[in-house]
Order: C-alpha cells, then structure tokens, then sequence
C-alpha cells in the first residue's frame, strides 16, 4: 500500500453496498435528527457491521473509581489467551464524533486487537457530548490512561510497555492523550495507532468536500458533531481538540496513521502525519485507497478491515511485545 495519497479508484464494491443500503434505509446513523436518534442508529449499526470475534481469557468490565473532581470511567478489560504475564497493554478509545459509541459499538474491534496481538486492551467509555462537551472525553482519557499505568500490577499490565489506539474521534483523543502525557510528566508511550483521525476542526475544502456528501460520514455530520462537541467555536483551535495546532508535536510517540481515500477526514490526516514527521516523529502511514470512514468496525461486510487490522496488530507487536 502507499504511503501518500493518489489518484484514486472506485470504491470498494462492498462500501458501496454499504453505502446502497444506508440510503435505502433512509440515510446514514449520522443523518438523524437529534444526538439521541444518532446514537441510536449508531448502535443499531454494530448489529449489522460487526464480524463474529475470537476467543479470549477473559473479558472485564470495572469501573476507574470517582474522586472528588472526576465521576467514575467505565472501563473492559479484554485479555487474550496467550497474553504475557504481566502483559503489555493497549489503551482503546472508540470513534462516533465524540458523541456517540461506546465499549459495546468497538467491541469486535478491541477483542480482534486483543487476539491478534496478545496483548491485554483496555477499552474506555468515556463521556460523551452534548451533555459533556469539551473537554470532557480529553480528561477521560488522560486520567484513565494515567489510572491503568498506576494500577498495572493490580490489573496484571507491564506499565512500562503501552499503546494508545483510536479510531476517527478516538484517534484524535489517543494523540492529545500522548501529548498531554508528554507535557504533564505521564508514563511513556511505545505507539499510538491512529485510525482515521480527525485532526483540524478548523478545516476546510479538500476532502471534506470531495467526499463530504455519499459516503455515511458527511461534511454535514462532520459540522453537527462539532457542535455538540466544541459549541464554542473560539475552541475549535484549541491544541486539545484539534491536535495539529499543537505548539510543538516533538517527542510525540512512534505512530501508525491508517488513512481511507474516501474519507471527508482524510487531507486532516494526510497533514497531521506530516506535521508529526516534520517534527521528528516516526510516522507510518498507510492508505486504504477504496475505503471509507468507519470501515474497521465493517468486518462483517467489508474484508478490508481484517487486513487494516492486521496492520494494527503488527504495530502493537512490534512496538509492546519486542
């Protein structure tokens, strides 16, 4: 696959049935009238999208306790059969616009991360907007990444040996995360993998128009989630929500930047491993011409998503397990 975006050729058949029967349905989960309906139709999408998952150990769900400042963060620990002891760890944050998703919408994709790579995930439901606008979901997942490094030896997890992995707003959450954790004096991170992230909320033109209509996540969608999200527009800018107006992207984790040509997000991806690299940062990126936005949650009908998470998986491996 190449490592910069080019001309590209028809969508994939099966994102196109995708797309079919999205629009024969009536529009896309992300065409509904209010966060409620949207989340909705969201999770009436893993019904359809998610493959069957493999095996593992084990599968927790617990609770990062609630302190005087911060409520309680729902958290699932996946543990694969074949994991070390203590084992290396993935911290997973789900996409859905920061408004949508939740462990049950990712969690194909956590137990497929998990059996792959045999390495302990560990999936965070973090709050979600309009209700817990920014930067609600960045504490989240700062302070549950900060919590599974200081609890490691409590949860069987090697504390010195962790990933952060997200897709289209996860990703973004998982890069922010890094470098908060490099500002603030947090653990270090071997790898962040960034699924399809969003980057710049202050973007314009190119992708999002060129794929900003037709195919489920839209320009239009793309606009009411930053609403929810980031209702003043005087933080669109901010370094925690749109992570390439960082002052300075140095010392950032090693990254792989999973990229689909048919993405509205994908020029805010294309320019966010750009940015990284001129920074000194080891950047993969890998373009998945024919896809489009959400497709590794599709691997019941997409086949691509295997292979993209094939991808994941041989990253975490050689980041946490060599």
């Amino acid at each position: 696959m190449a490592d910069q975006p080019h001309s590209r050729p028809a969508l994939d058949p099966q994102c196109q049935a995708v797309v079919d029967a999205a629009r024969n349905a009536g529009g896309s989960a992300f065409q509904q009238p209010d966060f409620r309906a949207v989340r909705a139709g969201y999770n009436r999408t893993t019904e359809v999208y998610a493959p069957p998952t493999p095996e593992l150990a084990r599968v927790e769900d617990m609770q990062i306790p609630a302190d005087e400042m911060n409520p309680a963060i729902p958290i699932r620990i996946y543990r694969p059969r074949n994991a070390a002891t203590p084992s290396p760890v993935v911290v997973f944050f789900h996409g859905g616009g920061w408004a949508v998703g939740d462990l049950e919408s990712h969690d194909a994709v956590c137990r497929t991360i998990a059996a792959r790579t045999d390495v302990v995930v560990v999936a965070v439901d973090y709050r979600l907007a309009p209700e817990h606008p920014f930067p609600a979901a960045v504490e989240d997942c700062e302070r549950a990444t900060r919590f599974v490094h200081q609890s490691a030896a409590d949860l069987g997890l090697d504390g010195s040996r962790m990933a952060l992995c997200g897709d289209s707003a996860g990703a973004n959450l998982s890069t922010i995360t890094a470098r908060r954790l490099r500002d603030g004096n947090g653990p270090g991170i071997a790898l962040q993998v960034l699924i399809y992230p969003g980057a710049d909320f202050t973007a314009t033109g190119g992708s999002l128009d060129e794929n900003g209509t037709g195919y489920i996540l839209t320009k239009a969608s793309i606009e009411m989630f930053r609403g929810w999200y980031l209702p003043d527009p005087a933080t669109w800018a901010h370094p925690d929500a749109s992570p390439i107006k960082a002052e300075s992207l140095a010392g950032l984790p090693p990254a792989l930047v999973l990229i689909a040509g048919y993405d509205p997000l994908r020029d805010e991806g294309v320019a966010y491993t750009q940015a990284m690299r001129d920074a000194g940062v080891a950047v993969e990126m890998i373009e998945y011409p024919t896809m489009l936005h959400g497709f590794v949650r599709m691997g019941r009908l997409v086949n691509m998503a295997s292979v993209a998470l094939d991808d994941v998986a041989q990253a975490i491996r050689a980041a946490l397990r060599s």
